[in-house]
């Protein structure tokens, strides 16, 4: 467990912004006066479930205990979680080299794999390989306004294309491998494509960041569907495709629609 998320798990957010804002009771939640601007009407909400808060306000904002004391005391993360840590009981130890290490490795992925959805988005949207793609989309019924905002993208009928471009731009084949993008051969002579003539779905985390792909064959091949491998920054258990772009209205609703598969959330 991170110093984070030990933070987290100590404190009562209900607790920590009573202490600066009077809650009262409503429901399973929490109500009262928007701190962060001025109003008549309560419409800041503490959701204890989840530990989270939302100014459904002028404001139109919300977060964790963290973001809420950042924003409350014009700190910065690491001096708000400091403040959280000292009143939680948590000591908060610098890390390590290797945890360092680890840390650069995933930004260095997330990076990466940004710069792969941006590749195929562009083969989708402006080429002329990419034209039985829009069609197929089309034929589905998606608007151009949903590939953009989910970056729906196109792989090249290619072994070599996404694994050419990324080392055009500098990125070495060990960080390709690792980030699940080509595959080493069998002969140990190079790597080749995962995705090759396919629809290309990024997958976000909640922070919106590009951990993973989904690829739907166009034609008959097999597999119909194929994702990227457990990377240090993908674990297909533990991510919801979707999820950057949903989470405010679920917490809005505290409800939550879980569909079977990729077309079916756009």
């Amino acid at each position: 467990m991170s110093a984070v998320d030990e933070v987290k798990q100590r404190l009562d957010i209900v607790q920590v912004i009573s202490a600066y804002v009077p809650l009262k009771k409503a429901g399973r939640n929490y109500k009262g006066l928007c701190p962060f601007h001025s109003e008549k009407t309560p419409s800041f909400i503490v959701f204890p479930d989840s530990q989270r808060w939302h100014c459904f306000g002028a404001c139109g904002t919300g977060g964790d205990v963290v973001s809420f004391v950042m924003k409350r005391e014009n700190l910065s993360f690491g001096e708000a979680l400091k403040l959280l840590a000292a009143r939680a009981g948590v000591q908060l130890q610098p890390p390590t080299p290797q945890q360092e290490a680890e840390a650069d490795e995933r930004r260095r992925l997330w990076d990466l794999n940004r710069q792969a959805a941006e590749y195929f988005h562009r083969l989708l949207i402006e080429s002329s390989e990419g034209a039985v793609a829009r069609r197929y989309l089309e034929q589905r019924g998606l608007r151009p306004e949903t590939l953009r905002a989910f970056q729906v993208g196109y792989a090249r009928d290619d072994w070599q294309a996404l694994g050419s471009h990324l080392k055009a731009i500098g990125w070495r084949e060990e960080e390709l491998l690792r980030a699940g993008l080509v595959i080493e051969r069998e002969d140990g002579s190079g790597t080749y494509d995962r995705f090759r003539g396919r629809i290309i779905f990024p997958i976000r985390d909640a922070r919106g960041r590009v951990c993973g792909f989904g690829g739907r064959v166009l034609g008959q091949s097999e597999p119909k569907y194929l994702n990227t491998p457990q990377t240090p920054v993908f674990d297909k258990g533990s991510v919801l495709f979707g999820i950057d772009l949903a989470r405010e209205a679920i917490r809005r609703a505290e409800t939550a629609v879980l569909v079977e598969g990729y077309m079916d959330v756009l």
